[in-house]
C-alpha cells in the first residue's frame, strides 16, 4: 500500500476519485467486450465473402461435416455447425450465467432501485420488437421467428461505443451493459420455453439431479475446483442436450449456481502466508500450495469468467459467427429479402422495436420515479444508446438457427439480422456523436441529489432535530476525509444547533484496501452506541499506517466497546450489508470522490474547508428565511 503524507492546516488535499471492486470487474469485463468486437466484425465478413465465393461450397462441406463422439452406444452425432452452436457456446452461455450472478450479487443489479431503469428497458426492448414482428408475420410461416429480435449483442454494441471514445459518459456504457444483462436473462428464457422440442421427462430429471447434486456438493461438500466444475458442466449439458432443452441452457444453470463473494480478509491474508512461505522455501508442494490459496482468496465465479471469458469473446463467438454469419447473397436471396415478412420483421423489430420500445420505458420511468439514470448518463442520451440496442447480432444469428428449419427463411432471417444490426450501429453511433456534441455544460453534470434522503437511523453528529443537514460520503484511509473531519469540527462549533452532521460509507476497496473493513468497525461500533468516539479515533489514525483487524480491535477497545463482539462483527462481516447500503445511495446520487458533501440534499462543490462550508450553512440559512 502507499504511502500519504499528512498535509498542512492550510492545504486542502485533493479529493481521491472513487472506484471499488465491483466497478474494477466491471472495467475488465467490458474490455474484454470491447476488444472481441473486432474479432467478431472480421470473423462475420469472412464468413459472407467465404460463403459468396467461388470457395462457398467448401464453407457448407466443412460446416456440414458430421463429428461423432460415441461410449458405449451412447454418444453425440452432429454437424461441426451445431458443435459450435450445441457445445461450443454453451461455455459463452456459461459466462453470461456468470456474469448475471455476479451483477446481481456485487455489480449493477445489486442495487434493485439503480438497476430498476435498464430492467425495465430491457423488458420494453423485448416486448416491442417481438410485437412488431408478429404483426408483420402474423398468420405467416416466418411468424414463429419473433425470438430472433429480442436480444442485444454486447461486444458490437461496446465496440460502437469505443468509436465515441471518452465523449461518451461510462453511464451509457453501464445502462447498456445492465440492458444487455436483464434482455439476456429473458432471451435464454425464450430458448429455454419455447425454442425447445420433444422434451425427454427421464433425462430432464436426471439434468436436475445433476444440478441439485452439483449444488449440495457447493454448499456442503468440499470446494469444487476448476476440473470439477468441468465434469459436472459436462454431464449436466449432455443430460439436458438428451432432454430437449437445448444445451446452452445448461451452460446458463451453471454460471448462475457458482458462488461469487468478495475477498475474504482471512483468504487473502492465508494466501499471503503461504505465498511468502514460498518465497522463503521454493519447493514444488510449497508452489502448489501457494497456487491453490491464491485461487481460493477469489470467488469460484470471478475466477472462472476471468479464465474463460477472453476465450467466449475471442474464439468461440467468433467462430460461431464464421459458422452462421455465411449467408449466401447471390441469385434471388437478396430480392427475396427485400418482400420477406421475416427479413422486414427482423430489420423493423430491432431497428423501430428497440428504438421505440426502450426510449419510451426509460423516459416515462425516469419521470415518474421509478429510479435514477446511471450516474452521467442523461435524457439525451436514451434515444442514442436505445437504437445502439437494436445490434442483435450472436443471440439473434443463435435464434434463427433454433426458429427455422427451412433453410431459405432461415437466411432471410439472418440478412435481417445483419442489415438491422448494421443499421443499428451506425445510426446509434451517429445519434450519440451528434447529441454529445450539443450538449452543454450543465447537461454533463451528473445527478446532484442526495438518493435516498437521511433517516432517523443513520449515523448522526450534533443535534438530531437541527434545520440543516450535512452528509457525508467519506473513506477512513482517505487524508481528504481525514482533513475534512478536522474543519468539521470547526463548522459543528461553531454552527451550533443549526446543523447536525450525517455520515455516510464510500469505502475505496482500489486505494485502501482496509477502508470496508474500517467502516464495518464504525457501524459495529453505532450499534453499541459509540459511533461518535470510533469515528473520531478512526479518523485521527496515522495516515499512511493500514486500519488492520488489529488496530480496529484496540481502537475499540479504547472507546469501551466489546473487542470480542468486534471480532466477531468483522470477522463474519455482520455490518457489511449496511455499508454497501451507503455504497449503493453514493452511486445513486452521483458520487465520484470522497469526500463528497451534500447540504440539505444538495451537493456541495468547491473547497471544503471550514469557511467554505459555514459560508455554504449562512447562505442557507439566508434561503429558508
Amino acid at each position: 500500500m502507499h504511502t500519504e503524507s499528512s498535509p498542512t492546516p492550510s492545504v486542502l488535499p485533493p479529493r481521491t476519485p472513487w472506484t471499488n471492486r465491483g466497478s474494477r470487474t466491471l472495467r475488465a469485463f467490458l474490455r474484454t467486450e470491447t476488444g472481441s468486437a473486432g474479432l467478431l466484425l472480421v470473423a462475420t465478413l469472412v464468413a459472407l465473402v467465404w460463403a459468396n465465393s467461388p470457395l462457398s461450397g467448401a464453407y457448407e462441406d466443412l460446416w456440414g461435416a458430421h463429428l461423432s463422439i460415441d461410449l458405449a452406444g451412447s454418444g453425440v452425432d452432429e454437424d461441426l455447425r451445431h458443435w459450435v452452436n450445441d457445445g461450443l457456446m454453451a461455455f459463452f452461455f456459461y459466462v453470461v450465467g456468470l456474469e448475471i450472478r455476479r451483477e446481481l450479487e456485487l455489480g449493477e443489479l445489486r442495487d434493485r432501485r439503480a438497476a430498476a431503469i435498464p430492467a425495465i428497458a430491457a423488458v420494453a426492448g423485448m416486448a416491442f420488437p417481438a410485437l412488431l414482428y408478429v404483426l408483420i408475420n402474423a398468420g405467416g410461416e416466418g411468424a414463429h421467428g419473433w425470438g430472433i429480435v429480442m436480444a442485444t449483442d454486447i461486444a458490437f454494441v461496446l465496440g460502437a461505443l469505443s468509436l465515441l471514445g471518452d465523449r461518451v459518459s461510462p453511464g451509457v456504457r453501464v445502462f447498456l451493459l445492465t440492458l444487455a444483462i436483464v434482455d439476456d436473462v429473458g432471451a435464454i428464457a425464450v430458448i429455454a420455453i419455447f425454442y425447445s422440442s420433444g422434451i425427454d421427462l427421464g433425462a430432464l430429471a436426471a439434468a436436475a439431479g445433476i444440478l441439485v447434486a452439483i449444488v449440495l456438493l457447493r454448499r456442503f461438500g468440499p470446494v469444487l475446483r476448476g476440473p470439477a466444475y468441468l465434469v459436472a458442466g459436462l454431464v449436466l449439458w449432455y443430460a439436458t442436450l438428451k432432454s430437449g432443452i437445448h444445451p446452452t441452457i445448461a451452460g446458463v444453470a451453471m454460471g448462475l449456481i457458482t458462488a461469487v463473494h468478495p475477498p475474504q480478509r482471512a483468504d487473502v491474508e492465508r494466501a499471503a502466508s503461504v505465498t511468502r512461505l514460498f518465497r522463503r522455501e521454493p519447493t514444488p508442494a510449497g508452489g502448489r500450495a501457494a497456487v491453490l490459496e491464491l485461487s481460493a482468496a477469489v470467488s469460484p465465479n470471478e475466477r472462472f469468467q476471468g479464465s474463460l471469458h477472453p476465450w467466449t469473446s475471442y474464439l468461440v463467438v467468433p467462430l460461431f459467427a464464421l459458422a452462421n454469419a455465411g449467408v449466401p447473397l447471390g441469385g434471388d436471396a437478396l430480392g427475396r429479402a427485400q418482400t420477406s415478412p421475416v427479413t422486414i420483421g427482423v430489420i423493423v423489430g430491432l431497428v423501430g422495436g428497440k428504438a421505440l420500445g426502450i426510449s419510451l420505458s426509460t423516459l416515462l420511468a425516469v419521470r415518474i420515479g421509478v429510479g435514477p439514470l446511471p450516474q452521467g448518463m442523461h435524457r439525451h442520451h436514451v434515444p442514442g444508446a436505445a437504437t445502439l440496442a437494436g445490434i442483435g447480432f450472436t443471440v439473434s444469428l443463435f435464434v434463427a438457427e433454433l426458429a427455422f428449419s427451412d433453410e431459405a427463411l432461415r437466411d432471410e432471417a439472418k440478412i435481417g439480422v445483419l442489415v438491422a444490426s448494421a443499421i443499428a450501429a451506425a445510426a446509434g453511433t451517429f445519434a450519440l456523436a451528434r447529441r454529445r456534441a450539443g450538449a452543454s455544460d450543465e447537461e454533463d453534470l451528473g445527478p446532484r441529489h442526495l438518493d435516498p434522503p437521511v433517516d432517523d437511523g443513520e449515523h448522526v453528529l450534533g443535534p438530531l432535530h437541527a434545520p440543516h443537514t450535512l452528509v457525508v460520503f467519506g473513506d477512513y484511509e482517505c487524508p481528504a476525509t481525514r482533513t475534512l473531519g478536522r474543519e468539521l469540527r470547526t463548522v459543528r462549533e461553531q454552527a451550533g444547533d443549526r446543523l447536525r452532521v450525517v455520515l455516510r460509507h464510500l469505502p475505496n476497496d482500489d486505494r485502501h484496501p482496509s477502508a470496508t473493513l474500517a467502516a464495518e468497525a464504525a457501524v459495529s461500533a453505532a450499534s453499541a452506541g459509540r459511533f461518535a468516539e470510533m469515528h473520531e479515533r478512526l479518523l485521527d489514525h496515522p495516515v499512511g499506517d493500514d486500519l488492520g483487524p488489529a488496530d480496529l480491535l484496540r481502537i475499540a477497545e479504547a472507546v469501551g466497546l466489546d473487542p470480542d463482539r468486534m471480532a466477531d462483527d468483522l470477522r463474519h462481516h455482520v455490518r457489511l450489508a449496511a455499508v454497501q447500503a451507503d455504497v449503493d445511495s453514493a452511486a445513486r446520487s452521483g458520487v465520484t470522490s470522497t469526500p463528497t458533501l451534500f447540504l440539505d440534499g444538495e451537493a456541495l462543490d468547491g473547497d471544503y474547508d471550514a469557511a467554505t462550508l459555514l459560508r455554504h450553512l449562512d447562505a442557507a440559512d439566508a434561503s429558508a428565511r
